[in-house]
């Protein structure tokens, strides 16, 4: 009797021990859960956070600043001296612009391929050309970056008859601006600037003819 009683009482006592084990391995697996979710949470969190830096990082770098408007990319200002420079005439002859001292100039910078320059073209040859001509005015257009091969067909086809030069290295250019054609730069008798515009505009070719009208008049 004493004996069964032992034994009961040793079986109760494994039981509340083996209950209280599983309690705490229960307890212990859903802290290990826990921190494991929160774990992934972070990792994850981590991972879109690093595809986000990764994102704006090329956004940034596909990012490219605007270009430089046309005046950013002027050389030259009214009122200097403008830069000397020769270059060769379709003729076989050269041009210097510093031998044209006690004349007024035009240089029209421009090149056959430029949509622009061709639409100018008319308009040079019979408001410019041919009105400002006689009365003195020494007009050259100067092809950049281009060759005679290229640029004689360029004049034959707007049948335009004033002299043309050749400026294949960009050095005669390269003094006036960085970029973008046609340009127009009006050099006064005494090697100033006077006027100078940049692509083929209405109110510019109209201003620049004013200018041409009255350097004129002021060297007779």
């Amino acid at each position: 009797m004493i004996e069964h009683r032992a034994q009961g009482i040793h079986l109760v006592g494994r039981t509340r021990f083996n209950r209280k084990l599983l309690m705490k391995k229960s307890a212990l697996l859903t802290k290990v859960f826990s921190v494991t979710v929160v774990g992934l949470m972070l990792l994850s969190a981590l991972a879109i956070a690093g595809e986000k830096a990764e994102e704006k990082a090329e956004e940034k770098a596909e990012e490219k600043p605007p270009p430089p408007t046309p005046e950013e990319t002027t050389l030259t200002k009214i009122g200097q001296i403008a830069p000397d420079f020769a270059v060769s005439l379709l003729n076989g002859e050269n041009f210097v612009l510093s031998e044209q001292s006690g004349k007024v100039v035009l240089i029209n910078w421009f090149a056959t391929w430029c949509p622009p320059c061709k639409a100018e073209m008319p308009h040079l040859q019979t408001e410019v050309w041919e009105k400002f001509g006689p009365e003195g005015l020494v007009l050259i257009s100067i092809a950049r970056e281009e060759k005679a091969d290229v640029v004689t067909p360029f004049v034959e086809k707007f049948q335009v008859t004033w002299p043309f030069g050749l400026d294949p290295d960009r050095t005669a250019y390269a003094q006036y601006a960085e970029a973008y054609i046609p340009r127009n730069t009006l050099v006064g008798p005494d090697g100033s600037i006077i006027f100078q515009s940049n692509g083929f505009e209405r109110p510019d070719f109209d201003a620049m003819k004013v200018a041409i009208a009255e350097a004129l008049a002021a060297n007779e």
